[in-house]
Formats: C-alpha cells, sequence, structure tokens
C-alpha cells in the first residue's frame, strides 16, 4: 500500500510538472516569424493563445513595451510583456524576477527563436525591463 501511495505521488507530481505554461502572443498576420517562434515556444512546454492583430503598435503602447525595445511579436505571460524573439528559458527567468515588467530581444536577430537560418546567428541580448524603467541584461548569446 505504501508503494502505491509513493508511486501514485510520484507520478501525480511528474505530472503536474509537465503542465503546459499559458502565454498569449499577439502577432501580424502576415509575419511568418512569429509563428516560427510560436512553434519554438510550443516545443519548450508553453500554451500557446494566438492573438493575430490589426494594430501591433497600439497593442505595444498598451502593454507598456518601449520604442527602442520593439521587436515583431509580443507575447503577454503573468502580466508581463515578451517582446520579440526571446528564447523560451529567459522567459522563464522573467517570470522568476518579480521586479521586471517585461523582457525582449529588441530587432529580429538571425538565430534567436523563430529567426533561424541555416548555422547563422548574430550576437543579441535578451533586455529585461524593471518596474522602474531600468534596463539588464537577462542573457547574452553570441554571434557564430
Amino acid at each position: 500500500m505504501r508503494r502505491l501511495l509513493l508511486a501514485t505521488t510520484l507520478f501525480a507530481g511528474l505530472a503536474q510538472a509537465a503542465d503546459p505554461i499559458a502565454i498569449d502572443v499577439h502577432r501580424d498576420a502576415n509575419c511568418g516569424c512569429c509563428t516560427s517562434w510560436i512553434k519554438h515556444l510550443e516545443e519548450n512546454g508553453f500554451a500557446v493563445t494566438d492573438h493575430v492583430e490589426t494594430d501591433m503598435a497600439a497593442v505595444k503602447s498598451r502593454l507598456g513595451v518601449p520604442h527602442r525595445l520593439g521587436s515583431c511579436h509580443t507575447g503577454v505571460i503573468d502580466g508581463k510583456f515578451v517582446e520579440g524573439h526571446v528564447p523560451a528559458a529567459d522567459i522563464l527567468k522573467l517570470r522568476a524576477q518579480p521586479n521586471l515588467i517585461g523582457a525582449a530581444v529588441p530587432g529580429m536577430p538571425m538565430g534567436s527563436p523563430g529567426m533561424e537560418m541555416g548555422d547563422r546567428k548574430d550576437a543579441y541580448k535578451v533586455i529585461g525591463l524593471s518596474k522602474q524603467g531600468e534596463e539588464s541584461v537577462l542573457a547574452d548569446y553570441p554571434a557564430n
């Protein structure tokens, strides 16, 4: 009986750990890299709700994304913005930092998730934005 209880508890814990993480993604209907980034998120345990928008500038403004950190699509997780081609692992870092209101990969760097082009990888940084408007580097990805 004790082994059965232990096995049941272990299985329940594993099932919970595998629950997908909900994220909303706002994107333009004509953007191919946005759907590639969504695929990256889904492959890394996220459950994506896809919102096709007609005015991305209005979405970014409403979510508080500074223009200097802009990219092509904007995610929202736990009330925080995720701008551009932020890797799934860095979204998890964002979630663990209560002082941050968002994270961004400005522009559209080659080699970032959703912007894969063979072996080409541009250098890029994942920038975190605090409630006070201060920027910090959450991750730094070198070029190859």
